[in-house]
């Protein structure tokens, strides 16, 4: 799962450690996936179930960059892509700064 988000994330210089939840009270399967440069500070929480057929279909992929209060929502790993190359070089300089002035 992720194939793309996970090229994506090598051919940056972002590390990345994968884990997996199997809820008792739902029938979704739940993909936690930790990433960052220097410490893994930053999630992607995939909700995703089965059809009747067995293929894997994601319901929901959540986004959540350090310091960000509120997680960004995704339906597609497309859209997951389009976000990170826009958003992530600009998030890192933003962090950047604010190490500098501590």
């Amino acid at each position: 799962m992720l194939a793309m988000t996970k090229k994506f994330l090598r051919d940056n210089g972002y590390h990345y450690k994968k884990g997996y939840i199997r809820p008792l009270m739902t029938p979704d399967s739940v993909y936690i996936f930790r990433f960052g440069k220097d410490e893994l500070n930053n999630r992607i929480i995939l909700r995703y179930g089965h059809g009747w057929t067995g293929r894997q279909k994601i319901k929901e992929i959540d986004l959540r960059l350090h310091k960000q209060k509120h997680p960004r929502i995704f339906k597609t790993e497309r859209s997951l892509l389009k976000y990170l190359k826009s958003h992530l070089s600009y998030h890192e300089a933003k962090l950047q700064k604010i190490k500098e002035e501590q």
